[in-house]
């Protein structure tokens, strides 16, 4: 699965803000953060980001405050914000394989014998962003939380 820079930045963005939060530096209760801001410390476009936040706030995930010292802050606390939320709001879908419902299938309209196999890769790492949540991210506890598939031994029990 290839995510493209829309769904990066929009993550990434989210989690500056979750980080300027716990570090008292606005976002959801205090000052609003500007994109300029979130554009400095990611180094991302701001312009591509105005994009992206118009995609994240009609989502429901941040807030924009207008007029001087404007800007944006986190609608949720950043424990209640799934990466996969922050993804599929950057209009990013989270699918490892080509076919799509109700078209043409894998091969000439038949499906391929692979097509589980992507389908299935694909609920992974929908059930592991979905599992994560900003201050997962912000607070370094991500590393680990993958966990390796009940091996063959495991499989061939549980059909018994």
């Amino acid at each position: 699965m290839r995510l493209s820079t829309r769904g990066r930045y929009a993550v990434m963005a989210m989690v500056e803000m979750a980080a300027r939060e716990g570090s008292n530096q606005g976002c959801v209760d205090g000052r609003p953060v500007t994109l300029n801001d979130i554009a400095t410390a990611q180094h991302l476009s701001v312009a591509y980001l105005e994009q992206l936040f118009a995609r994240l706030r009609r989502a429901g995930l941040v807030a924009s405050a207008r007029g001087p010292g404007g800007g944006y802050r986190l609608a949720r606390a950043p424990c209640d914000i799934p990466i996969a939320e922050v993804v599929e709001a950057a209009d990013e879908p989270i699918i490892a394989t080509r076919c799509e419902e109700g078209g043409p299938g894998c091969l000439a309209g038949e499906r391929c014998l692979t097509h589980d196999l992507w389908a299935e890769l694909g609920d992974q790492i929908r059930l592991f962003l979905g599992g994560m949540t900003l201050a997962d991210v912000v607070g370094g506890r991500v590393t680990g939380r993958a966990r390796a598939p009940a091996g063959p031994e495991a499989v061939r029990r549980a059909g018994e």
